[in-house]
């Protein structure tokens, strides 16, 4: 019998021959699943004859009398033999059954199809204009995915129209089917309140386990529970009775799953870069400490069954409406996203958030311009707002800045850093053996002036590169890392890795940050780092957002290839004293704050802009400035619906060739706000401008809106998508629109709550 079982279970649950495939009634399948059924029932009797014939031997007496008592159990005086001669005969009988129902199905198809087939021909209607090719794609292709049979395709003319109409929305609804349930609009029900939680058990229950990886995460969100509590009942008594929906919200973890590689877990405990795992672990905590409904997958599995993707290759779109408003997932989810929800990617991508480490420009991400401009890499094209993509500093404008958090120390324990400060203590920032090569002429130059102390990872043996002088602690739990850095007085960067999270938190343990310039700026161009990524943003040193917002006395960035000027700046951080310092928008409640005004303000699945491109109001919006330098929303124009950042808070500017928008609204102590770039995209800014355009020209160009000086020609944007505030040509003056923000958040403006 253990043979027979296996003939069974040996089977996919698809070929099981109990399961009658309709994929074509009365066909080729179905017939080919009778014909299994009667091999079987042969086999089956066969093995009961030679049952029977062995019934009485010595070897088998003791299996016989076990497989009696098996029987008993089942059916009392009941045969082992007997039992299995009915489910035979059962199984014939519902062949039988089942072969004269296919039969009569084929004789009403084939009724109905000739009754229809002047109805089931593809349609010649301007609305849609794509049905024809499409069912002469499916007339070619509908096997090549299966799930084009789960949604009732068959073969047939009118299996493809009601699928590219009622399932796709290639082709009109056909007259004579039943469209009751498909005009039947999905109805959304009742928005609940969002309200702030008091603590992260739950969430942590969501996390998962299983992963090195997630294990770092859950050990992070519990250290931070504490601060993640107090922010949260501070920011619900600042927003007063502000109303907030709960929004129902997918976290797809991308770069862990095993598809991906999942190439972080092992090295968590290697010395690996941790700089993800810390932003998406406070990107949980966040969204869940704003009374969220959140989903967490980290398996490609988890992912199909919660988005509700077909059985198949995912050519078909979703089998239900997208039961979520928000999704947030990294450049392996999105991938994989477009892989499995066919059509429905391009339906719902505008509820997607791209956690970008580094960013990505418009100009990498329109598909057809940066395939036809040189832009394209293996991480852009995607043809997303570029404020879906969330970087882990507020570097790229054109991006939303999503970052992270560091721990927040209360007065007392500021004190107590101070009063603990070794005078003479240096912590190296790098876990990674490889990043200390080549480092021996600053180290030897720093070891006479302070210890120095490591945590470089090792297994058995200390790293070479690691000079003996060095006090290397090995890998330590982030609890003992924070110690060392409240023990030391600098902390030393050796040029990588980029713009990571440990700068901050050496800081905000009361540590000065040292760390390179870089002469020429690392970029695409010239470093295999950036190579490939979206972006060509210049690095002008290890951490620019330390360097840039943060500075002395805090922050010292030198040339380290100069042994004067490094040994000179050694000297004058020895005489340095300063205070613990953390910005605002890396505090729990900075961050929350932060969030919270994208997912209430943020909407990327809207019409097109509030203000129609070039649009010539019949009054200007703008006013110029009194000093004529720039121009300001003008106060008798009322707010735009929908709009946000509000535009009252706009300033443009006409920037100098070569300057970037970024770089010009920095010039005025301002950020570049590239959501404001439609209502300056018109002939009327250059007019109040009092810019002379002799031509005014549209053009797909992530440099546009700007102003050619010679020539005297004005071009405007024709491509939304390409609003940029970053790049810059010596050809260009480009009009660049600014706005305030709040001290200490740089993401949001003074309105922007």
């Amino acid at each position: 019998m253990t043979s027979l079982g296996g003939q069974f279970s040996a089977r996919r649950l698809g070929d099981s021959p109990f399961t009658i495939r309709t994929e074509v009634p009365g066909g080729p399948e179905s017939r080919g699943a009778l014909r299994k059924m009667s091999d079987l029932l042969e086999l089956m009797m066969k093995r009961m004859d030679m049952l029977a014939r062995l019934e009485n031997s010595s070897e088998l007496h003791r299996a016989a009398s076990v497989a009696h008592l098996a029987a008993d159990r089942l059916t009392p005086g009941a045969s082992l033999i007997e039992r299995i001669q009915a489910i035979a005969q059962n199984v014939s009988d519902i062949a039988v059954k089942v072969d004269q129902i296919l039969r009569h199905s084929l004789i009403l198809h084939s009724k109905v199809s000739e009754g229809r087939r002047d109805q089931c021909e593809a349609p010649s209607d301007p609305k849609f204009p794509d049905c024809s090719g499409k069912v002469e794609w499916m007339r070619a292709r509908w096997t090549s995915d299966p799930c084009y049979a789960f949604f009732g395709v068959d073969g047939t003319e009118c299996s493809f129209l009601i699928y590219l109409s009622e399932v796709e929305w290639f082709c009109p609804p056909l007259p004579w089917r039943n469209q009751t349930a498909t005009r039947t609009a999905h109805k959304s029900l009742p928005r609940v309140q969002a309200m702030f939680r008091s603590n992260l058990s739950h969430l942590l229950e969501l996390m998962g386990s299983g992963k090195e990886s997630l294990i770092f995460m859950k050990k992070r969100t519990r250290r931070f529970t504490a601060q993640w509590t107090k922010a949260a009942k501070y920011l619900a008594q600042k927003l007063g009775d502000i109303r907030r929906d709960q929004k129902q919200i997918l976290v797809h973890i991308g770069f862990l799953t095993e598809e991906s590689g999942d190439v972080f877990s092992p090295r968590v405990l290697k010395g690996g870069p941790l700089g993800e795992m810390v932003q998406w672990a406070d990107i949980l905590a966040a969204l869940y400490m704003l009374g969220h409904s959140l989903r967490v997958t980290v398996s490609l599995k988890e992912l199909q069954s919660n988005l509700g993707v077909p059985p198949g290759r995912g050519n078909c779109p979703l089998t239900v409406p997208l039961p979520f408003d928000l999704i947030y997932t990294d450049y392996h989810g999105l991938q994989q996203m477009k892989q499995y929800m066919g059509l429905s990617f391009k339906k719902y991508r505008c509820r997607i958030r791209v956690i970008d480490t580094f960013g990505t420009e418009p100009a990498y991400n329109h598909e057809e311009y940066a395939t036809l401009h040189g832009y394209r890499t293996n991480w852009g094209y995607w043809n997303l707002n570029p404020k879906q993509f969330m970087t882990m500093f507020p570097h790229t404008p054109d991006n939303s800045f999503m970052g992270f958090v560091s721990e927040e120390l209360n007065e007392t324990e500021k004190q107590l850093i101070k009063d603990g400060k070794a005078s003479n203590m240096a912590v190296v920032y790098g876990k990674e053996a490889s990043i200390w090569k080549g480092k021996e002429k600053f180290l030897a130059i720093l070891n006479k002036y302070m210890e120095i102390h490591g945590t470089v990872y090792y297994e058995s043996q200390r790293p070479p590169e690691v000079p003996a002088f060095v006090k290397n602690h090995g890998l330590l739990p982030q609890p003992e890392f924070q110690q060392l850095l409240r023990k030391a007085k600098l902390f030393i960067g050796f040029g990588f890795p980029y713009e990571g999270p440990a700068p901050l938190e050496a800081i905000a343990n009361g540590c000065i940050f040292l760390q390179s310039r870089f002469s020429p700026p690392h970029s695409s161009l010239n470093h295999e780092f950036f190579r490939g990524k979206p972006t060509s943003r210049e690095v002008f040193s290890q951490h620019p957002y330390a360097e840039n917002f943060i500075g002395k006395p805090h922050v010292w960035t030198v040339d380290y290839n100069n042994s004067d000027e490094f040994e000179a700046t050694i000297k004058a951080i020895m005489n340095t004293q300063v205070d613990p310092y953390l910005p605002y928008e890396y505090t729990c409640v900075g961050m929350l704050e932060r969030i919270n005004a994208y997912i209430q303000h943020q909407d990327f699945c809207g019409g097109p802009s509030p203000v129609p491109l070039g649009s010539n109001t019949a009054q200007s919006l703008f006013v110029l400035a009194p000093n004529a330098t720039h121009l300001e929303w003008a106060q008798n124009i009322s707010s735009v619906p929908g709009a946000w950042p509000p535009p009252h808070s706009l300033r443009a500017w006409l920037a100098a060739p070569g300057r970037a928008c970024t770089d010009a609204c920095l010039d005025h102590g301002l950020v570049c706000e590239p959501s404001f770039f439609p209502f300056l995209n018109s002939q009327d800014a250059f007019l109040r401008l009092q810019v002379p355009c002799d031509s005014t020209e549209w053009e797909m160009h992530h440099l546009y809106p700007a102003f050619a000086q010679p020539g005297q020609e004005c071009y405007l944007q024709k491509e939304p998508l390409l609003f940029s505030c970053a790049g810059a040509s010596t050809k260009y003056q480009r009009l660049c629109p600014c706005r305030d923000f709040r001290k200490g958040q740089v993401a949001l403006c003074q309105g922007c709550l």
